[in-house]
């Protein structure tokens, strides 16, 4: 598999981060220059109404951000489920989309619980339009299976997006747009475990599994 140069995968997911921060952080910078230049009472108040819903997207992205991308905790420490699944609810249970997460609450590995969220973020691209997103998973001979299907009206997932899951893609074509993806083929080789995309009629189920070297291991 090509690998890209760790300073151009840092760059690429710092970009990818900033991506996700910059809309909620300009409308908390429009709402400012509202409220410095508006007398009008009801106007303020619309301002802060928009300060306010902006300050908490931002700050659930980057709680988001910390978990799927960065080095939440010490090296080596597991990541409580509960608040993997906090962080996936405050920025996907919005009036269009819906959140059911099932699986019992434990400690994960880092990776693991960064690989399951990253799935959260692709399975989330595929119902632009909204719709239902249901996250399960559980052990298996100390390896965690996971299934997170997105159930809405034209879900679907790019034939670039599978391929990128299925067979990385040639160092050359990494950009901003599928660093992500890139991002989970990465973790899913360090959690050992293969990944599977399988669409339907509305729905779109990415799930990852022990792969057969590892499972031969246990």
């Amino acid at each position: 598999m090509t690998s890209l140069a760790p300073l151009d995968l840092a760059a690429l997911l710092c970009s990818r981060v900033c991506h996700d921060v910059i809309s909620p952080v300009g409308a908390i910078v429009n709402g400012l220059e509202v409220l410095e230049g508006e007398q009008d009472e009801e106007m303020r108040a619309v301002a802060m109404e928009l300060i306010k819903k902006s300050a908490l997207s931002a700050s659930a992205r980057l709680q988001f951000c910390r978990l799927a991308f960065g080095a939440a905790g010490s090296f080596g420490a597991s990541i409580d489920t509960a608040d993997a699944e906090k962080a996936a609810r405050d920025i996907f249970a919005t009036d269009r989309t819906s959140l059911h997460w099932t699986g019992a609450r434990r400690l994960a590995s880092r990776n693991s619980v960064k690989l399951l969220l990253n799935l959260c973020l692709i399975a989330n691209s595929s119902v632009p339009r909204g719709g239902v997103i249901r996250v399960d998973f559980s052990d298996g001979e100390g390896a965690i299976t996971m299934r997170v299907e997105a159930k809405g009206t034209n879900a679907r997932l790019s034939h670039a997006a599978a391929d990128i899951l299925a067979n990385p893609i040639p160092t050359e074509a990494i950009d901003g747009h599928s660093i992500q993806l890139y991002f989970t083929t990465l973790l899913a080789r360090e959690c050992q475990a293969a990944l599977n995309v399988s669409t339907a009629q509305d729905a779109v189920t990415l799930t990852a599994f022990p792969a057969p070297a590892a499972a031969e291991t246990q």
